[in-house]
């Protein structure tokens, strides 16, 4: 399935969810904000929001500092 990641064309399987995009980004431990056609997906619901053919996603790491 084609999916828009951070503005690049990426193929995922059929059926990923949120929790498995994550997993292959290496992101899965990290604290992240995940956008998914401008609507944010809260964390709670990674492991079952399924995603779609053509779905725009951002992914964005939070990052801390002083």
């Amino acid at each position: 399935m084609n999916i828009i990641l951070n503005g690049e064309p990426t193929t995922v399987a059929d059926g990923s969810k949120v929790a498995d995009l994550l997993h292959a980004l290496e992101l899965a431990d990290k604290r992240v904000a995940v956008e998914i056609n401008g609507d944010i997906v809260p964390r709670s619901l990674h492991g079952t929001h399924k995603l779609s053919e053509d779905d725009r996603i951002e992914v964005v790491v939070a990052v801390g500092g002083g």
